[in-house]
């Protein structure tokens, strides 16, 4: 589903026009986003969560060459799923 989707879907359901929904979920997105640059971690009960994890330096191998190169250290956006969208997924699936 793309973001455009969900936001002809939301209208629907809603009746808010799809600009309005369409601002609505950028601006959800935008602080979101914001939150996990500044380091908070966001919690969408009955959702999941998403943190900002820091993945340390390594030294990985270029798989042409097979010569070593140096990855720094950086920081990567993480997502847990909760107790209640993972049985909602199983439940489904029966």
């Amino acid at each position: 589903m793309t973001k455009a989707e969900l936001a002809d879907i939301i209208s629907w359901q809603t009746g808010v026009s799809k600009k309005d929904t369409g601002t609505i979920i950028n601006l959800i997105l935008e602080n979101i986003s914001e939150a996990l640059m500044r380091g908070d971690k966001v919690e969408l009960r009955g959702f999941g969560s998403f943190k900002v994890k820091t993945r340390r330096a390594r030294q990985a191998r270029n798989p042409r060459t097979g010569e070593a190169v140096q990855v720094p250290a950086k920081r990567v956006p993480f997502f847990k799923t909760s107790n209640d969208l993972k049985a909602r997924l199983n439940k489904s699936g029966e």
